[in-house]
């Protein structure tokens, strides 16, 4: 059995998935633009936060509650690749990457960005 140290460093050796990715009303076009340093995670917290009816976004919680889960999907809209030999700052390359895309795409959803990240 391993113990919590071990289970602990190898949790800090595993690499994610990040990036921007977005949610998107099928019906409307509406579009939710985040980004996070777990996008393999981040779909399930979005998903059960628009479920308990918490999410952050107003606009996209009253679509999800009126016009139904089955109308949302998904998407990785760009993927930061993690470079092993260099000491980045991800969360910044990240979050300037959300702010681009919601400058260039202008969402209906978004208010404000929302970046969540995945702690280490």
């Amino acid at each position: 059995m391993k113990t919590k140290k071990e289970i602990k460093d190898e949790y800090k050796q595993k690499t994610f998935r990040m990036g921007v990715f977005q949610i998107r009303n099928t019906e409307s076009n509406k579009v939710f633009i985040g980004s996070s340093t777990d996008l393999d995670a981040i779909w399930n917290r979005m998903r059960m936060e628009l479920k308990f009816g918490s999410h952050p976004n107003k606009a996209l919680q009253q679509d999800w509650n009126t016009m139904g889960e089955n109308l949302f999907v998904y998407e990785v809209v760009k993927e930061l690749a993690e470079k092993e030999s260099e000491q980045n700052d991800y969360k910044k390359k990240i979050k300037a990457l959300e702010e681009s895309f919601i400058a260039q795409t202008q969402p209906n959803y978004n208010n404000q960005p929302i970046t969540v990240t995945h702690s280490k």
